[in-house]
């Protein structure tokens, strides 16, 4: 059940929700786009949690909203898979970017606490959550009401409480094929008797298992990988016809893999939808905490700044909201 949006102006389309018309994604630079491995740890700052942490926090404006604990130590746990340009990936130094730590920074200004990012494959960052190997899950990750409610989408069954959203950002998810060899896919409907690369657990991986139901005996063919990067390095190497990320993931691999020679996207986006922060079931104060800082960088103009830079604008939101998906 676990998906991106796969998360992140709107025309209607047959068979689908709302379409996305995002403005061209604008990153300098030539960046790889590489998986990593699971479990890797990075601290957003070297300094550590402990008096540090708690120096910091009785200065910062809302850190009187957080949990007690967080408060002592003076960090947040974010679980995220590293590995979905420009949402959050390793850098050509090493280090932890994009839209979701550049927020997260700005958050922990609001609140007094270091967001430390944590890498694991994108569909057992809910169970991780769950198990409280981290406070927060926050990795381009669609709110869903299957996710809140914790119903596997395939099955329809309970498999565990559920998470709430504080949504941050609104994407759609794109199709995208080798360059120059598009085979007239324009839209979902194009792909029967195809095949598609996806990543496990998103968005794009339910819409492609949904897709095949409706191409019957013209079967469309699907192969699921654990990163995004490894979806695109198999459609790189001519063993699919297609794949499919969110939009602005879509948009930087077609802008800077081999150049921007590798990739074109085609036709419309669809599913528009937000991305959250999950936060536990019952872990109210830290839900509410975050929606506060997040509501405070949106008014002091900070989380405009970040989405301008990663040339995003029109996936931003105006106020936070809780639970907003549908």
């Amino acid at each position: 059940m676990t998906a991106r949006s796969p998360h992140r102006l709107f025309a209607a389309k047959s068979g689908q929700a709302r379409l996305v018309a995002f403005g061209a994604i604008a990153v300098a630079g030539s960046l790889l786009l590489t998986g990593c491995g699971d479990q890797t740890k990075e601290k957003k700052a070297e300094e550590p949690a402990g008096d540090a942490g708690k120096s910091s926090a009785a200065a910062a404006p809302l850190a009187d909203k957080l949990p007690q604990a967080i408060r002592d130590k003076g960090e947040i746990k974010v679980g995220s898979d590293i590995a979905y340009p420009p949402v959050e990936f390793k850098d050509a130094s090493g280090k932890t970017a994009g839209i979701d730590p550049d927020v997260a920074d700005a958050l922990g200004k609001q609140l007094g606490v270091k967001f430390t990012f944590e890498n694991g494959t994108f569909d057992t960052l809910v169970t991780g959550l769950r198990a409280k190997r981290y406070d927060i899950a926050m990795s381009a990750m669609t709110d869903t009401k299957d996710r809140q409610n914790g119903v596997d989408g395939d099955t329809g069954k309970k498999v565990g409480e559920g998470v709430d959203f504080v949504d941050y950002f609104n994407a759609g998810v794109s199709l995208y094929t080798p360059k120059g060899k598009t085979q007239s896919i324009a839209t979902w409907d194009d792909l029967c008797g195809k095949k598609i690369v996806v990543q496990r657990g998103t968005v794009s991986h339910d819409l492609a298992k949904d897709q095949a139901k409706k191409c019957g005996d013209e079967k469309l063919a699907i192969e699921a990988f654990d990163t995004d990067a490894q979806a695109q390095t198999r459609l790189r190497s001519g063993g699919a016809d297609a794949g499919s990320s969110d939009f602005p993931v879509a948009a930087y691999a077609v802008k800077t893999s081999g150049g921007g020679k590798d990739f074109e996207i085609v036709g419309e986006q669809v599913d528009a939808a937000p991305y959250g922060i999950a936060v536990a079931k019952g872990n109210t104060e830290l839900r509410d905490a975050l929606k506060a800082a997040l509501d405070a960088i949106i008014a002091n103009g900070e989380y405009g700044k970040i989405i301008a830079k990663w040339g995003v604008e029109a996936g931003a939101v105006e106020k936070a909201v809780v639970n907003g998906g549908k």
